[in-house]
């Protein structure tokens, strides 16, 4: 091969334009570290360190002696379906039937599979930020155009009707957000999401892609709230939802969607050409999670709520983290700006990258920088672990930050 031709890349256009995920690369960086023999703690990876309650996983173990053996459906077995409608009709009071539910292999999938299937090349998706790193990647694989709209600290990191409005132009096709939010933690209220249904009802073919997968990690008064239920904008309202984050099934790749039945039959139709119908055992698992007892994911929930206060407290003892107190998921996300320009006599921190690799390589906590999530002043860090780890590991950053002059 000559040396031109290993000068350039075989890959396709799209896949080069793509960025790597930061949550995936800190991930691998910290396990190579592991591997290495360094005493790693990641608070990198957005995963529950819970196990999957038992009733689930006997649920699975039924399924297979069962004979749940072949190809799924695409859509999804028709008594999950049906469990899924259930559900958002109980939890969540939106009216869907089992025709406007697609089951995909994890949301992050049914995300992917929504844009997709509305979005045109050169369309815009208006995303909420800061937002989980993926968001806009997926829309650059449909070959549209992302537009940001930052939530500032000094607003617990949401967007405001007046900043939605401004960012809407005729060629928007999806507004799209999570609530509760990774990466940060914020919650939209009730009346947050009703004024911004507000701008959107003005625009009628402007679509909602909401992602509700942090649902269940609410720690709010009020709780949790669709803006699908908001009656104006129902049907152009698509719900994102599934078992990993709030069932600690990360690993069985469920996710599923409630829409308008035209879009759950193009995201079926997309579907049976790409993936076909997903896991049929994670499927009788998750109908089991759906119908089953709610105490283990309360309790769960309950233990992030606690580590919550312990982590924000720990963080607000650190000279120049800005923290805000996050209302659900698991995640505490500090303004770490203060740190930028500052330099240990080697290395010099000039963003939030920077600190990220300086606290993975100088003592060993992987951490995710804000640049992916539209927040490039802060770093992720993940308080899905146990009290030991998170205390040792904000010493360590502790620590780490003492010595940045």
């Amino acid at each position: 091969m000559s040396a031109f031709v290993e000068s350039v890349s075989l890959l396709a256009d799209r896949i080069n334009a793509l960025e790597e995920s930061s949550t995936l690369g800190m991930t691998k960086k910290a396990r190579e570290l592991a591997a290495q023999g360094h005493k790693v703690i990641s608070l990198s990876v957005g995963e529950p360190d819970f196990k999957t309650p038992k009733h689930i996983c006997d649920a699975a173990k039924d399924a297979i002696d069962a004979g749940f053996h072949g190809y799924s459906p695409v859509a999804g077995y028709a008594d999950l379906r049906q469990a899924i409608a259930d559900k958002f009709k109980r939890e969540n009071n939106l009216d869907w039937k089992p025709e406007n539910i697609v089951v995909s292999t994890g949301a992050k999938h049914s995300l992917a599979n929504v844009i997709q299937v509305l979005v045109n090349p050169g369309e815009e998706v208006v995303i909420l930020a800061p937002y989980w790193v993926s968001y806009s990647e997926m829309v650059k694989l449909a070959e549209g155009k992302t537009v940001v709209v930052e939530g500032s600290f000094e607003n617990d990191f949401k967007v405001t009707p007046a900043q939605l409005e401004a960012a809407i132009t005729g060629r928007t096709r999806i507004v799209m957000f999570a609530s509760p939010n990774n990466p940060t933690g914020s919650v939209y209220s009730e009346a947050e999401l009703r004024a911004l249904a507000a701008i959107i009802e003005q625009h009628e073919d402007i679509f909602v892609l909401a992602d509700e997968i942090y649902e269940h990690i609410n720690f709010t008064d009020e709780g949790h709230f669709s803006i699908g239920t908001i009656a104006a904008i129902k049907d152009r309202v698509i719900t994102v939802n599934g078992v990993a984050k709030g069932f600690a099934m990360t690993g069985w790749r469920i996710g599923y969607i409630g829409a308008a039945k035209w879009i759950a039959d193009g995201v079926e139709k997309l579907q049976g050409q790409v993936t076909s119908g997903t896991n049929s055992i994670a499927q009788r698992a998750t109908l089991a999670a759906l119908n089953g007892p709610m105490e283990p994911t309360q309790e769960m929930s309950k233990a992030y709520a606690r580590r919550r206060d312990l982590v924000v407290g720990l963080l607000k003892t650190i000279e120049g983290f800005k923290v805000n107190v996050p209302q659900g998921a698991f995640y505490a996300f500090p303004d770490v700006s203060h740190y930028f320009g500052k330099t240990d006599g080697t290395t010099t921190i000039n963003n939030c990258d920077d600190l990220a690799s300086y606290l993975l390589s100088e003592v060993y906590v992987a951490t995710v920088s804000g640049s992916g999530f539209g927040a490039p002043n802060c770093l992720r860090i993940s308080t899905a672990a146990s009290d030991k780890n998170l205390i040792e590991a904000i010493e360590r950053i502790k620590t780490a930050v003492q010595k940045l002059k």
